[in-house]
């Protein structure tokens, strides 16, 4: 989403003493603000460097290539903002870079307090945030009627996962030399209890899974605990109806479901909340495509690149 595109990396800063390089040149006009190819290139290089390392030849061409479109497309961007920014009378306080370094210095990074470079970028993007606030984010409403409608149509989202009491006959092999064995011993006891064989009685006595002693039951489970294989296996079952053979890396089962509680929804008031975040965060990214839309249609934009 380009909301959080725009926002990803706020806090990179610029190494200090960058010397102006001889191969600079303009690559966009923004209005009255240019933009340099060094510039671009300093939000490039993590990119390219991670790029070269995954590709090679025309594939890595390709992608370096639409790499610095992205890079200056964005840069496009944040001049818009910023200039947004400074036409509304957006500002940022020294204080206010002052206390977002020590912050990000308590938070790790390695950045000098004094260096004007670190102070500029963090001031850069104190604006860029504040100008989204202003601008995107405040003018936001959410609706109860589009919460509701939400709930409504994202149902599944807000439901508990499924519950079933299961039991199990589990065979393993002790090794890959023994795998048919251990599958012809595993058809013999299922072909036994389809002829009415007690389940419990067989795990007791036959299973190698540490439930065994209780018969093989392997009590409440919920949908996403178990393994792929046996949770869809079990998943259009009946209660009292069993699976076949069902092989996994960990051996031959054979699972019965003993109990399925029927899959529930939260009620809508205890996820309200929770429906409002992602309402309004939806909403936000709509409004931002809408509010940078309106600033490049108004904006004279030219590129060189």
């Amino acid at each position: 989403m380009v909301l959080a595109m725009v926002l990803i990396g706020t806090w990179s800063f610029p190494s200090s003493g960058h010397g102006a390089k001889l191969e600079d040149r303009i690559v966009a006009v923004v209005n009255k603000d240019l933009i340099m190819w060094s510039e671009v290139k300093r939000d490039l290089t993590p990119d390219q460097e991670r790029l070269r390392k995954q590709y090679k030849g025309e594939e890595l061409e390709r992608r370096l290539k639409a790499a610095e479109g992205i890079a200056i497309t964005k840069m496009i961007e944040r001049k818009l903002q910023l200039q947004a920014a400074k036409n509304r009378g957006v500002e940022v306080t020294d204080q206010e870079v002052l206390q977002a370094v020590e912050e990000l210095k308590k938070q790790g990074e390695r950045i000098e307090s004094t260096d004007t470079a670190v102070a500029n970028n963090v001031r850069e993007q104190l604006l860029l945030m504040r100008v989204v606030d202003r601008e995107v984010r405040g003018v936001i409403m959410v609706a109860d009627s589009e919460m509701k409608r939400y709930y409504q149509e994202h149902q599944d989202r807000f439901a508990y996962p499924e519950e079933y009491q299961l039991s199990q006959i589990l065979i393993k092999p002790r090794n890959e030399d023994e795998k048919s064995i251990a599958r012809g011993r595993a058809e013999a006891l299922l072909a036994t209890l389809k002829q009415g064989e007690s389940f419990e009685e067989l795990a007791l006595r036959f299973s190698d899974g540490p439930n065994a002693s209780q018969g093989g039951r392997l009590g409440l489970v919920r949908q996403g605990e178990l393994l792929p294989a046996i949770e869809q296996a079990v998943a259009g079952l009946p209660v009292g109806g069993m699976t076949g053979l069902i092989e996994t890396p960990e051996g031959f089962h054979i699972v019965r479901v003993d109990d399925k509680k029927p899959r529930q929804f939260r009620p809508y008031e205890q996820v309200k909340n929770e429906i409002q975040s992602l309402v309004f965060q939806q909403k936000t990214e709509d409004q931002y495509q809408i509010w940078m839309a309106d600033l490049k249609n108004k904006a004279y934009i030219e590129i060189k690149f």
